[in-house]
């Protein structure tokens, strides 16, 4: 299977998150969590067919880790919905697959059979697969957040709804720091160091360190809104990592930019 094949498995998943996400608020419930699962797996079957079509795992490039993020973010939000009965998750989780997914779409990519030396390593699959986990569950903390502050914008607030958003970000910045340490032991086995400060490198410290000041002020619970904004400001500072850095210009000498 290639990427030529995408369009098959993309606009059938697009249907059932779409139908998904109207369908948990106009109809049964049941049928709404069904078609999420449908979406998801016709997702898994594209993301098998071409890492077996491929010969290599598809996560080399930005398009690829599209491809997961849409998998995953799905993922996500079917079983933060499942246990915290929030309609909305299911319903964001499946408008964001949709969108990377449409992406890929207007966007196609052809890639390469083969990875270069420093990717053909254990490490590759594991270090980008928790990154991809923590991105989407850092995601839906924020739309979480956004929820919150209109809340206090009324002058009430949900309590449950901080629970999950503690939880989402405490899973999603463990997932992140996992990823850091992978990375900085495939690093030393690849070139030598653990850590260099390169673009990538300095951007995921700073976006650490935005996430650790949010979970440093929720355990403190003072400056309730200050909180709550540190999660959109943090996932910008993730999104700059993730895809921003890749376009600056001190960062085409990055070890990171392939």
């Amino acid at each position: 299977m290639t990427w030529d094949d995408f369009l098959w498995f993309a606009i059938p998943a697009i249907i059932c998150w779409l139908t998904a996400g109207i369908t948990i608020y106009a109809f049964k419930r049941k049928i709404g969590e069904w078609l999420m699962l449908c979406g998801i797996l016709i997702f898994a079957a594209f993301i098998v067919g071409l890492w077996i079509g491929q010969e290599r795992p598809p996560m080399r490039t930005i398009g690829e880790t599209r491809l997961w993020y849409s998998f995953f973010l799905s993922i996500v939000g079917f079983i933060t919905y499942k246990h915290w009965k929030y309609k909305w998750l299911l319903s964001f989780s499946g408008l964001m697959a949709i969108v990377f997914t449409c992406i890929n779409i207007f966007k196609p990519e052809i890639h390469s059979k083969h990875l270069m030396p420093a990717l053909q390593s254990y490490w590759f699959v594991p270090h980008v697969t928790v990154y991809i986990l923590s991105y989407a569950m850092l995601a839906a903390a924020t739309i979480a957040s956004f929820i919150q502050l209109r809340k206090l914008g009324r002058g009430s607030s949900d309590s449950q709804l901080y629970q999950l958003m503690d939880n989402l970000v405490y899973v999603g910045f463990g997932f992140l720091m996992l990823g850091m340490l992978m990375g900085c032991i495939w690093a030393k086995e690849a070139w030598g160091h653990y850590w260099s400060w390169d673009p990538k490198e300095t951007w995921a410290f700073v976006t650490a360190a935005a996430y650790l000041v949010y979970i440093h002020l929720r355990l403190r619970s003072s400056h309730p809104r200050f909180t709550l904004w540190m999660l959109p400001v943090s996932f910008v500072l993730l999104l700059i990592t993730w895809i921003g850095v890749n376009y600056l210009p001190a960062a085409q000498g990055s070890i990171h930019v392939y």
